[in-house]
Parts: structure tokens; C-alpha cells; sequence
């Protein structure tokens, strides 16, 4: 049951960008405005290293990765909160945890920012991501507990386990739920379906997300990245 469940599933189920509930999630997406899909994982550009079209390290959204033991528990409960297992749904998991208000107050905020296409693209990633982790997950024979979370705690949790020098990185997120190889296996599955630029998009929505979703929690010590 919750074997199946896969915590890494957790691995993009929050970079969630709080998609209003009344929104469908789309089958397809455009690429990223004025970006290019068929980027490289890795390249240099200006000399920088890039790694899945961002750069590497506290320059990008992954920040210093995180290799200890993962969180099961926080990994299981955002895969139930926007399941069915196998068909995970941002928009559900997003209503569950922060409410319809906050949902439609994000995605209006996100979409200006965005544009509508960027973040048609950012669900469409978050939610192949999470369902390609649950496989893995499966695969590995990964057992997981109970879930015991929802709401605004499971919120926070997911918020916090993001952090470094209380600046949130989507990287260190999915590290800390699905284990940091996981993790980029699964950014390297998105690279190939979707190209690197597209994986980019979902990290900088998702820095942004994050950060917007904790000072509506009122968390407010938490910063923001620079790449968002």
C-alpha cells in the first residue's frame, strides 16, 4: 500500500507552486518563454557551470546537496496528499496543504510573474517528476510509515526541509525527501523528456513557490534564492 507509495514521489510534489483548485492540470506545456528545451544537463555558459540548465551550487536552485538519511514520513505524506498513487496531482496536494485560498492567491501571483505558459509547463514537470519517482521508489523496494501529516504542518515541514542559512533551495528539499541520488536521477529523466530548459523552469517556480508558501504560513524568517 504505502510501500507503493514511494517518499521520493515527495520529490517534486512540492515545488507544488501552488496551483488554484480549479485549475486542470495539463496534459502538455509549452517550453519555457525565451528559453531553449533542448538544452543540455550539464554546460557551461559564461563560464559558470550549469547542471539541468541552472547553475550549480547556491548560484542556482539545488544549493549544497544534502546526503543523509531522507524524511520519510514528510515524503510519504505529500505523496498521499495529491495522490492517487501513480497520478499525482500538484493542484490537489497544493489545496490540502495550504487551502483553496492561498492555492487561487499563488497561482495569480505566479502567473503574472511567469507567464501562463511557464507555469502551465511547471505543472506538467512537477507532476510527471513525482510520479516517475514513485516508480524508482517501488523499484528499490523503498518501504515507507504511515503517513501522519496534512495541512499547514506538512507544509512547513516541506518548507523547512529546504533550507540552508535559512534560504530555501528546491534541491535541498528533494534531497532531504527522496535522498540526493534520487533525486538527480529523476532530474535526469526530466531532462530527457522534457530538455533541460523546462527542468529549470520547474526549480526557479518552485524557489519562488516555496518562499511565497512560508511567508503565507507566516514564516517570514525564510529567504528567498537568488535564482527564482
Amino acid at each position: 500500500m504505502i510501500k507503493h507509495c514511494l517518499g521520493l514521489a515527495a520529490t517534486l510534489a512540492f515545488g507544488v507552486g501552488l496551483i488554484t483548485p480549479t485549475l486542470a492540470d495539463p496534459v502538455g506545456a509549452p517550453a519555457p518563454v525565451g528559453s531553449d528545451s533542448s538544452m543540455s544537463g550539464s554546460m557551461m555558459s559564461g563560464g559558470m557551470h550549469m547542471e539541468h540548465g541552472f547553475p550549480a551550487g547556491l548560484a542556482g536552485p539545488d544549493g549544497n546537496a544534502y546526503t543523509g538519511a531522507p524524511d520519510l514520513q514528510a515524503a510519504v505524506s505529500l505523496v498521499v496528499a495529491g495522490g492517487p498513487i501513480g497520478n499525482f496531482s500538484v493542484v490537489k496536494a497544493i489545496s490540502v496543504m495550504a487551502g483553496p485560498a492561498t492555492a487561487n492567491a499563488e497561482v495569480a501571483k505566479l502567473t503574472k510573474q511567469y507567464g501562463k505558459g511557464n507555469v502551465a509547463l511547471f505543472v506538467t514537470v512537477q507532476n510527471f517528476a513525482v510520479n516517475d519517482a514513485v516508480k524508482r521508489a517501488n523499484a528499490a523496494g523503498v518501504k515507507f510509515p504511515k503517513p501522519m501529516l496534512t495541512g499547514t504542518t506538512l507544509a512547513k515541514r516541506v518548507v523547512t526541509l529546504g533550507l540552508i542559512n535559512a534560504t530555501y533551495y528546491e534541491g535541498v528539499q528533494l534531497d532531504h525527501l527522496v535522498t540526493h541520488g534520487i533525486h538527480e536521477a529523476v532530474m535526469a529523466d526530466i531532462d530527457a523528456k522534457y530538455g533541460a530548459a523546462a527542468d529549470a523552469n520547474y526549480h526557479r517556480i518552485a524557489d519562488q513557490a516555496h518562499y511565497d508558501l512560508a511567508h503565507a504560513l507566516g514564516v517570514t524568517s525564510v529567504k528567498l534564492a537568488s535564482y527564482h
